[in-house]
């Protein structure tokens, strides 16, 4: 296997074996594959594209997120109604003062629907609320949400 022993004639073989790296690179392969669609953070909904852009970089935003049912998340936690939505929001901002939001709304959703939520957001004590978008058509890696400045 990785050497011989006894009186052969080149005594000990210097061959590389690269079978065990092959098999760990899999298995990160796998693993990379099985945890990135959990990175996704608030609800799945169809965002509307934008024509334009506005990237910002910072800390890490808490997203909320509307659904077409017009339910309300933060992350990935339901609230059932927008008295305990404004709540969390506000124990949320207490701890954390000037934390930026992102809003995931559904692009079948009205302008009255995602106001609502922005506003509710405002009453928290939100700063600014930052809407997630898709990147246009013409740029690179379009699919993947954006903040958006209302």
């Amino acid at each position: 296997m990785g050497m011989s022993i006894g009186g052969g004639r080149g005594g000990v073989k210097s061959d590389i074996n690269v079978t065990p790296l092959v098999d760990v690179v899999l298995v990160l392969l796998i693993i990379f594959m099985v945890v990135t669609p959990m990175m996704t953070r608030g609800k799945d909904v169809v965002l509307p594209q934008a024509e334009h852009i506005e990237k910002e970089d910072g800390p890490d935003p808490l997203v909320l997120s509307v659904t077409p049912d017009r339910k309300l998340f933060v992350e990935s936690d339901a609230y059932p109604d927008e008295r305990v939505f404004q709540a969390k929001l506000k124990a949320v901002l207490r701890q954390e003062p000037g934390r930026r939001l992102l809003l995931k709304a559904d692009q079948s959703l009205t302008y009255g629907d995602v106001k609502k939520v922005m506003q509710l957001a405002k009453g928290s004590g939100a700063e600014r609320v930052s809407l997630a978008v898709v990147k246009p058509a013409d740029e690179a890696n379009s699919g993947m949400p954006f903040p958006l400045e209302p």
